[in-house]
């Protein structure tokens, strides 16, 4: 019998997958960080993201439209500014049966245009097709900016870097957080035009205990962290805080002298002080959200 989607897993599924896939000269980084990048001119690199959101996965059926669309939307420009950039320009897909309501339809770009008109990002067009079944998906693809050679890698860690992380982590979903979050565009940006540049950072979308490996791994490094320095969203567990995904927050590895900066700075209460990367391979934490396991 052929092997089960569950049975491999995601990591091993894109493992699989991405080997030895086509490139061309404009293409920078391909798959394994936040964002493709692409060469654009001499001053800019251009961020290539996409996105989905699928109906009783990322969000329930009685959850208002509006919400669903912005949540579609953030999702993407979150991923933008996990590489240090700016979004741009989307194009939405959008799958529905077609007994659902036109005013669901209305209400999704009414959320996703409020988004879109506080980052200053057009919706440039996109398509719409009808599913067999009952049910809705939001694709979003996105493309961003970031000055010429600057995007922040996963793969850039150094062993002795310092681990941080934007907000608070756990109960996402019981909280509403993964539907009304805000992507730390600002955040980012704000820390490299106050010279702080990270090493390597990522958003957190699958959990700390999944995306932390994914990092460290990129950046050829272990980690250790420290579960009780977790920020945790009230109510909530360090476990959950490793495990619960959906947080949307950055989480990123400063040398230990823009460490010594951030201290000094408006982001210092933001960014929560976790752990450090390591010369092993390998970590402390129990796993977060995996793809494809039943």
């Amino acid at each position: 019998m052929p092997e089960s989607l569950s049975q491999l897993g995601e990591n091993a599924l894109l493992k699989r997958l991405l080997h030895n896939l086509p490139e061309n000269d404009s293409l920078i980084i391909g798959p394994g960080d936040d964002c493709a990048v692409v060469s654009r001119d001499a001053d800019w690199d251009t961020l290539l993201k996409t996105d989905v959101v699928v109906e009783k996965v990322h969000f329930t059926p009685d959850t208002e439209p509006e919400r669903i669309g912005r949540k579609a939307l953030a999702r993407a420009v979150s991923d933008i500014a996990a590489m240090g950039g700016m979004p741009e320009h989307a194009l939405i897909t959008i799958l529905c049966h077609p007994s659902r309501p036109v005013t669901l339809l209305e209400g999704i770009y009414r959320g996703m245009g409020s988004l879109a008109r506080r980052f200053g990002i057009s919706l440039a067009g996109g398509e719409t097709s009808g599913l067999p079944y009952d049910g809705l998906v939001i694709n979003v693809a996105l493309t961003g900016k970031v000055e010429r050679g600057q995007a922040i890698l996963r793969s850039g860690g150094k062993p002795g870097d310092l681990l941080f992380v934007s907000g608070l982590l756990g109960g996402s979903f019981p909280t509403g957080w993964h539907l009304d979050f805000e992507p730390r565009v600002e955040l980012a940006r704000g820390l490299l035009k106050a010279g702080i540049r990270p090493s390597a950072m990522m958003d957190l979308s699958d959990g700390l205990g999944t995306d932390l490996p994914r990092l460290a791994a990129a950046s050829r490094c272990g980690f250790e962290v420290d579960e009780s320095r977790l920020p945790c969203r009230p109510g909530f567990t360090p476990a959950d805080a490793v495990s619960h995904g959906e947080d949307y927050e950055l989480l990123l590895a400063l040398s230990p002298d823009d460490a010594e900066k951030l201290a000094t700075t408006t982001f210092a209460t933001t960014l929560h002080y976790i752990g450090s990367l390591t010369p092993e391979t390998g970590g402390n934490l129990s796993s977060g959200w995996q793809h494809f396991y039943p």
